[in-house]
C-alpha cells in the first residue's frame, strides 16, 4: 500500500471502541490539505494521537475539533505561532475560546459589512463617479444644476489625474454628503456676495480667506493647487453659464470671485495670466 492510500485508510475503530480518521479523510472533512495538516502536526498545532492498527496517526474527534478552532482564529487573520498559544492557553476553557471567537468574527462581520457598503456606493456610481440620480442632483444642488455639466466635465478633464481622484471621492460619498457639500457652497457663495457689497477688495486678507474657503471646498473633490484654482476662477467669466450662475447670487460676484481667486493665486507665486492645468 502506497503512503497516499495509508493517508486515505478509512475510519479506524480501535478495540475500545473509539473512531479516528486518516490524514486523507480528516483533510477532506475540514476542508484543507493534507499538507496542511502534516505542517500542522510538525509545528505542533494540532498532533493526532491515535494510531491506526499499522502504526499511523489518526485524528480523534477531539483532534478535529482542534483543527475547526485552528481554521476560525486562521480565518480572522492570525499567525499560526499565536494560534496555538491562544489554543494551549491553560486558562481558558473551551466555551470562553467560542467567546473570544465569536467577539473577533462579530467585529470581522461588522468590518465587511463596511467594506460591502463602500462597494456598493462604488457600483452604484456611473463613469462620472456620481452617485446620485438626476433627480437628487437637482433636489440637492438646485433647480438651475444641469446634470450634464458633470458629463461634460468629464470630457473636459477625463483624462487627468484630477478626475480620476473626483470619480474615487465622490464615488463614496453618499447623498448625506453631498447635501453636506451644498450646504457648504451655499454659505460660501453668500458669504462671498456679503464680502462683495461690503467693498471688499480682491487680494486683502479677508478676500484670501474666501480664496482659500473656495480651494479647499474645491479639494475635497480633488489636490486643487493654486494654479487649478486660477483656471477655475477664469472659467467663471469666461463660462456664461458659471457667470450666469454666479451673477443670480449677487449682480457682479462671477467677476469678483475671479479676481479674489487670482490676487491669492499670485500671492502664492502663480502668475493667474498664464496659470495652467498643474
Amino acid at each position: 500500500m502506497t503512503s497516499d492510500a495509508r493517508e486515505w485508510e478509512p475510519v479506524i475503530t480501535g478495540p475500545d471502541g473509539s473512531g479516528g480518521l486518516t490524514v486523507g479523510r480528516a483533510a477532506a472533512l475540514v476542508g484543507v490539505s493534507v499538507k496542511t495538516l502534516h505542517h500542522w502536526d510538525a509545528i505542533g498545532l494540532v498532533r493526532p494521537n491515535g494510531r491506526t492498527w499499522a502504526g499511523y496517526r489518526v485524528y480523534s474527534g477531539d483532534d478535529v475539533a482542534r483543527i475547526h478552532r485552528v481554521l476560525v482564529y486562521r480565518e480572522l487573520g492570525l499567525p499560526l505561532a499565536e494560534i496555538g498559544r491562544i489554543i494551549d492557553d491553560q486558562g481558558v476553557d473551551a466555551r470562553d475560546h467560542l467567546r473570544r471567537q465569536r467577539a473577533l468574527l462579530v467585529e470581522r462581520i461588522s468590518r465587511l459589512r463596511k467594506m460591502v457598503g463602500a462597494v456598493d456606493r462604488m457600483l452604484g456610481a456611473s463613469s462620472t463617479g456620481m452617485s446620485l440620480t438626476p433627480e437628487e442632483q437637482v433636489e440637492i444642488f438646485g433647480d438651475d444644476w444641469q446634470p450634464a455639466w458633470v458629463g461634460e466635465a468629464e470630457d473636459r478633464w477625463g483624462d487627468s489625474a484630477q478626475w480620476t481622484q473626483y470619480v474615487e471621492r465622490s464615488g463614496e460619498m453618499s447623498p448625506e454628503d453631498w447635501k453636506t457639500i451644498a450646504a457648504e457652497t451655499g454659505a460660501l457663495n453668500a458669504d462671498s456676495a456679503a464680502a462683495q457689497r461690503a467693498g471688499v477688495m480682491p487680494g486683502s486678507a479677508e478676500a484670501n480667506v474666501l480664496a482659500e474657503r473656495h480651494r479647499a471646498l474645491m479639494s475635497r473633490y480633488f489636490d486643487c493647487t493654486h494654479s487649478m484654482h486660477a483656471c477655475i476662477g477664469r472659467m467663471f467669466v469666461a463660462d456664461p453659464r458659471f457667470a450666469a450662475h454666479y451673477d443670480a447670487v449677487e449682480p457682479g460676484l462671477a467677476v469678483w470671485l475671479r479676481d479674489t481667486i487670482y490676487a491669492n493665486a499670485q500671492a502664492h507665486g502663480v502668475d493667474p495670466e498664464t496659470a495652467s492645468w498643474r
